[in-house]
């Protein structure tokens, strides 16, 4: 069981629907810091968390989870916009994710914390587990491209793509949105390609449509089948 610190925030709402998404963050500030604006009712666009984690693993439960935390912002996931109301956030204290590390501890720490939020909202499936970025592509990166998300996976948190499969045919912003992706709208296509990329083949996050991102999306739309 992760440990949890109560610290209430005031920045939170009624929420009307169900919870079925798991959002993780990087907080780019410090512990106190983060604690300090996302528990502030005096800023302009007040922000929130329903849980921040410490580098150390002790994790901070600011907003009730049958309550909406403003975490999400403008965001998109399988069909649906303005995620706050029917998703969990996570804030993981981390500087920058695409420069700075997860300390293991920290991670053991988020997999307890996931499994048990899962475990009191079975609707989170795999697939709904996401980065700030997945969800709204260009406009966020995190939580960066050292988050260690196939950790996670063998953790039995999200999914994690298998080499070796057929790249998809056909249109790739049509197969992105059938995986959860938004529409190019206010994106264009090749951006959400870098926010797939930056989750699932970090190591060359550059927005090409090319044969390994459809092989990687390929096998993620196949196991959403087999869980489907």
């Amino acid at each position: 069981m992760a440990c949890v610190i109560e610290l209430p925030s005031p920045n939170h709402a009624a929420r009307q629907s169900a919870v079925d998404v798991l959002v993780l963050h990087y907080t780019e500030l410090p512990l106190d810091e983060s604690l300090k604006v996302l528990r502030d009712d005096k800023r302009p666009n007040r922000v929130s968390a329903h849980y921040v984690l410490a580098e150390d693993g002790t994790a901070y439960r600011l907003v009730p989870e049958d309550r909406i935390a403003w975490h999400a912002g403008r965001s998109h996931w399988r069909g649906r916009d303005a995620l706050n109301g029917t998703s969990i956030g996570i804030e993981i204290v981390n500087l920058h994710g695409d420069r700075h590390d997860y300390p293991d501890a920290q991670i053991a720490a988020l997999i307890a914390l996931c499994r048990e939020i899962i475990g009191r909202h079975p609707a989170i499936v795999p697939r709904n587990v996401v980065g700030h970025s997945d969800i709204a592509p260009k406009r966020k990166v995190d939580p960066g491209l050292r988050f260690p998300w196939a950790t996670l996976a063998s953790g039995g948190i999200g999914l994690w793509p298998c080499a070796g499969a057929k790249p998809i045919d056909g249109d790739m912003q049509v197969a992105l949105q059938r995986f959860g992706y938004p529409p190019a709208v206010e994106v264009t296509t090749d951006d959400i390609i870098a926010s797939f990329q930056r989750r699932f083949r970090p190591s060359k996050a550059d927005g090409a449509d090319d044969l390994e991102t459809r092989a990687l999306l390929a096998d993620l739309l196949d196991q959403v089948r087999h869980q489907a």
